[in-house]
């Protein structure tokens, strides 16, 4: 489907006064080149400056048949007749030609002018490119420069060589047959260069590169475009990509490249139709048309791999009475688009298209990152030509101008931008249905070319061009023909069409035959024969833009929901984009090529930047505006469409309030919001934003939600956006929605959270005991902004305690400890995050380590037990620095306010990382000896030391803080030397400083693989010390137990060998009775 809207594209018209009646035209590089119906002359006119003035004419050295400028290099390729030959040749600094310079160099292909260049300084060059096939049909690459030429069978692709005289003289030195280097074609060719500085002038040549056979299809057009070739045949189309590569070349369907494709003799007067077929990319290659390459360049030391791309092939439909030059192909065109971040001369093109179109219908695909059928375009009547734009796709018909919009800019605005389609940013899609614009009427069009903003029209006034003239003749004869033949087959068999209507109305269509020919344009006298040249010039994007807009206000005022209105939109959107899109380089160029002007003025460069800035930023206001539109649309649509508003009332740049504004609802539906709008609303409240709203919007917002989605109320008002929102206001509103629904938590923490923020207290404490604690605990986790605000943008996202957090940390320590507990084990809030909570209420040494603890009883993640088993550590060591008056060298810290949610004991029955205190350290560090606060963190600490979490290495040089002087000190250091394993000295400080210890401490530590010990260590330790002190009963004590022990695990011979030499036998012969009875009874 086509849209029609009468929106004018065109701003102005005037006519080209010509001396002689044109016969081929075509536009590059700011200049329009025509030749006359002789054909042996070409007049170049500045599209530039008003009036179109003559820039020069040069003479060709033949009757001109076809021409194309390309713009890399600023050169014109034509193919001419002479003499029955067919010639091709490529025109080099034609401009010099104005400075009325006679002298023209002609040289073949690879031969440079060099000692007429010197002498004679800059002048055109006429390049002879000789062919072994009779050229068709030539291609200019927009991005390189190369050349394509066309031939029956055979495509030839010419590399674009640039040399500037200097180096060329070095290189002539050296090597006089040495090749010129491949120089990549970055720009333009400059001109205006005088015969003084020839020195720096670059010369242009080409290099036969690539020959591509093509037995299978004979092409009329071509086309090339950073290494895409597209060639058309009569009803076919094939897309190639040429790549340079190491590798060697390998086809598959590499075949005899002079094969013959014609059919059969019997089959000469019958017209054989393939059937329609259409291959986009890999599956491309499946056609039956092989392709093979043929490497020419002596440069390129690389070869060429070629892939399919897209192939596609019409059947004419003859029973819809179409003849066969009607359903021909025609407009083939590759067309480059760059982006904003991208230099035209340096890079490669962001997209590139293939238009081709029929006498009834265009077809755009899009070729780089898959190809896709972009847009198909249903012509009214017949098109006779049609060239593709940026902004627009121009066609002619034998009386109209006609414009149609692109979707260009809706495939390269998807490859620059990664967040278009998300909720930041958004397009219209590329498969927007296309519209046509109003049309512009004209008498006998023949052929269009464009330039920037100029469109170029040849009209005559013939009822009939030659060649139509030609073809209805041999099409009556043929027809003649072909009617008396069928006829005749259907009397063989014994059926009489005359009595049949049906088939005598089937052979009244015309059925033409496979073979027919084309002639060459004959020239027409100019006798009684009228012919104009037109240059229309199209409008401005913007200014385009504002007439879409006044045309829209016609549906607006209608029906604000009609999906023309959307469309016209998203019109005018692409066409924004498309301006927007462009290199700086290329839309101050759109008007005429500033690398080839003959003149270069400082001051008038920085007009033209200075009017480029402001067009952008006139178009990024229009852009602006635009999105609202596109946002105003979809947040009234359907419910399919309206998550579009989002991103498109994003890119506007307006405020909610404005928004709000926008979306009120009409008279007709008082209390009716679009989905659109609501999606919009919700994702601003949902998100963590520092726009605050007033609170009359405030209130407003909690009107549209109580009317169109009362569920949504909560959330609502957990926004930070909505700290300004009345609350005695939304109490009301919020206990209408609790009779309608019921009790539910989260309603029941906002009421609260209200009644908090109107300072009544008791009201707030009756709501909050409404639920237990679980309950509460589960509803910040349905609504965590109950809690917390910020903090959606990750973890680095600045993120503050509500009022109700403030609250609690004086009234429920519990209940938010819980509540950060299991927001943290949700995934809503980050380690980080909650700790900076906890330091904003002031609570980083009392409810911030209570925390921890609880995180340590309920996380699963090890990365988590380990950072929480270190801070946890530290704080407690901190503790104990803080009370130990004698050991305390730091400044004074801000001691706990009050007791810790969950004491040692706590921790040791429900968490796994905290382990049962050994034995032994109740010796060491008895109760009654220190402070409650010191006692609970000493505890605690040793817990997880006791522990199997708690790293002892990570630790320990923290624990250098806390001196051995005192029992409870020497006890954790003792702690860390026996989880390290080093039980010879952990016994020997134990019997230094604490000797009633050791056989508590032997019994826990000393068993297993460590009983060994007990013998080999303890007790030559114990002896020795008794001798030197026998009258310490408490090594005495210690001996006698270790005694027992040992005599209990060795045999006698082994316990005898145990006994000091200078022992009392009174003192140990009674364990070594016992170790005998033990040892008979085993």
């Amino acid at each position: 489907m086509v849209h029609v809207y009468n929106c004018h594209p065109f701003a102005s018209q005037q006519i080209l006064q010509v001396e002689q009646e044109p016969r081929l035209v075509c536009c590059g590089g700011g200049a329009l080149f025509v030749v006359a119906t002789g054909g042996c002359k070409v007049e170049a006119y500045n599209l530039e400056v008003e009036g179109c003035p003559l820039i020069c004419r040069f003479a060709t050295m033949g009757t001109v048949r076809s021409m194309q400028h390309s713009k890399i290099g600023d050169y014109l390729v034509t193919i001419e007749e002479k003499n029955s030959a067919t010639y091709l040749r490529a025109y080099t600094n034609w401009r010099y030609q104005a400075e009325e310079k006679a002298r023209v160099g002609v040289r073949l292909l690879g031969h440079l002018l060099r000692g007429a260049s010197q002498r004679g300084g800059v002048q055109m060059e006429i390049i002879e490119i000789p062919m072994s096939e009779r050229p068709v049909a030539v291609a200019c690459c927009p991005v390189t420069g190369d050349l394509l030429v066309g031939c029956e069978k055979t495509l030839v692709l010419f590399t674009l060589r640039r040399q500037n005289q200097q180096n060329l003289q070095n290189q002539s030195q050296q090597n006089p047959q040495s090749p010129w280097p491949n120089t990549q074609q970055s720009s333009s060719q400059s001109q205006g260069q005088t015969s003084s500085s020839n020195q720096n002038f670059s010369f242009l040549d080409f290099e036969r590169s690539v020959i591509l056979h093509l037995p299978g299809m004979k092409p009329k057009q071509v086309a090339l475009c950073g290494g895409y070739v597209a060639m058309q045949a009569e009803l076919e189309v094939l897309v190639l990509k040429l790549d340079a590569s190491t590798e060697p070349i390998t086809l598959e369907e590499s075949s005899d490249p002079h094969k013959s494709a014609d059919y059969p003799e019997d089959q000469a007067d019958f017209l054989l139709l393939p059937r329609h077929g259409e291959l986009l990319g890999d599956r491309a290659k499946d056609c039956d048309i092989p392709v093979s390459i043929e490497k020419t360049g002596l440069e390129d030391r690389g070869q060429y791999t070629l892939s399919y791309v897209l192939f596609r092939r019409f059947t004419p439909d003859y029973f819809q009475g179409c003849s066969v030059e009607e359903t021909q192909l025609h407009s083939l065109q590759l067309h480059p688009l760059f982006t904003s971040n991208q230099s035209v001369s340096l890079d490669e093109p962001a997209c590139v298209f293939c238009f081709f179109s029929l006498p009834s219908a265009g077809y755009l695909y899009s070729l780089k990152g898959g190809v896709e059928l972009i847009s198909a375009y249903q012509y009214p009547e017949k098109v006779l030509e049609a060239v593709l734009t940026d902004h627009l796709l121009h066609v002619i018909t034998k009386s109209a101008l006609q414009c149609f919009t692109v979707r260009c800019a809706a495939v390269a605005a998807r490859i620059e931008d990664p967040y278009i389609d998300t909720t930041m940013k958004a397009c219209p899609p590329s498969a927007l249905e296309v519209c046509a614009l109003r049309m512009q009427l004209f008498i006998g069009l023949r052929s269009v070319c464009v330039f920037g903003r100029h469109v170029v029209l040849l009209s005559t006034a013939d009822a009939e061009t030659p060649e139509e003239t030609e073809r209805n003749t041999q099409r009556r004869g043929l027809e003649l023909k072909e009617h008396t033949m069928l006829t005749g087959i259907f009397l063989a068999v014994g059926i009489d069409p005359a009595t049949t209507p049906a088939l005598e109305s089937l052979l009244s269509r015309p059925f033409l035959s496979r073979k027919w020919t084309v002639s060459s344009p004959r020239e027409t006298s100019t006798a009684g024969h009228g012919w104009n040249l037109y240059v229309v010039d199209t409008v401005s994007p913007i200014t385009l833009y504002q007439e879409m807009v006044e045309y829209s206000q016609r549906y607006a005022e209608t029906n604000p929901q009609a999906q023309s209105l959307r469309h016209l939109f998203s019109e005018a959107h692409l066409l924004l984009r498309a301006s927007l899109l462009q290199p700086s380089e290329q839309r101050q160029s759109s008007e005429g090529d500033p690398a080839v002007s003959l003149q270069t003025d400082t001051d008038r460069q920085t007009e033209r930047q200075t009017a480029a800035q402001t067009e952008r930023q006139e178009l990024e206001e229009a852009l602006r505006e635009n999105c609202a539109q596109l946002g105003d649309c979809f947040s009234r649509g359907s419910q399919k469409d309206c998550h579009l508003a989002l991103p498109y009332y994003r890119m506007s740049g307006l405020s909610v309030t404005k928004v709000m504004a926008r979306n009120r609802p009409f008279p007709s539906s008082p209390h009716s919001y679009g989905s659109g709008f609501l999606f919009y609303l919700k994702h601003f409240l949902l998100e963590e934003t520092e726009q605050v709203l007033s609170q009359e919007a405030a209130d407003e917002v909690i009107d549209i939600f109580s009317q169109s989605e009362p569920s949504q109320l909560v959330s609502v008002c957990a926004s930070p956006s909505m700290i300004n929102i009345s609350p005695a206001r939304t109490v009301q509103i919020l206990q209408r929605l609790e009779d309608s629904t019921g009790v539910l938590v989260p309603l029941t923490i906002t009421m609260a959270t209200m009644m908090l923020r109107l300072d009544d207290l008791p009201q707030y404490t009756q709501l909050m005991e409404r639920h237990t604690e679980m309950l509460l605990v589960y509803g910040f986790i349905e609504e965590p902004r109950l809690l917390l605000h910020g903090g959606g943008g990750g973890q680095h996202t600045p993120i503050h305690p509500t009022a109700l957090t403030q609250q609690l940390a004086r009234s429920q320590p519990g209940l938010l400890v819980a509540g950060m507990v299991a927001l943290h084990e949700n995934s809503k809030v980050q380690l980080e995050q909650a700790d900076h909570i906890f330091k904003e209420l002031g609570c980083e040494n009392c409810l911030q380590v209570d925390f921890w603890e609880a995180m340590l009883m309920a996380s699963s993640q090890e990365a988590v037990i380990q950072e929480l088993l270190f801070r946890l550590a530290s704080v407690y060591i901190d503790r104990l620095t803080q009370t130990n008056s004698d050991t305390h060298t730091n400044p004074p810290h801000k001691r706990p306010t009050r007791r810790s949610l969950k004491s040692a004991d706590d921790l040791i029955n429900s968490c796994t990382h905290y382990g049962a205190l050994y034995p032994w350290l109740t010796v060491l560090s008895p109760a009654h000896n220190t402070s409650s606060q010191h006692q609970e963190a000493l505890c605690k600490l040793q817990s997880l030391l006791c522990g199997p979490s708690l790293s002892v290495g990570s630790v320990a040089p923290l624990l250098e803080r806390l001196s051995e002087e005192t029992l409870w000190g020497f006890s954790l250091h003792l702690l860390c030397s026996t989880r390290r394993g080093q039980y010879d000295s952990s016994i020997e400080k134990l019997l230094d400083r604490c000797p009633q210890a050791i056989i508590a401490y032997a019994n826990h530590q000393l068993q297993d693989k460590n009983m060994v010990l007990w013998w080999q260590k303890l007790l030559p330790e114990l002896c020795n010390r008794t001798r030197a002190a026998a009258d310490n009963n408490i090594l005495l004590a210690a001996l006698k137990e270790t005694l027992v022990v040992v005599a209990m695990e060795m045999s006698p011979a082994e316990f005898l060998e145990l006994i000091p030499d200078d022992g009392t036998a009174s003192y140990f012969l009674p364990h070594l009775l016992t170790c005998s009875q033990r040892h008979l009874l085993a």
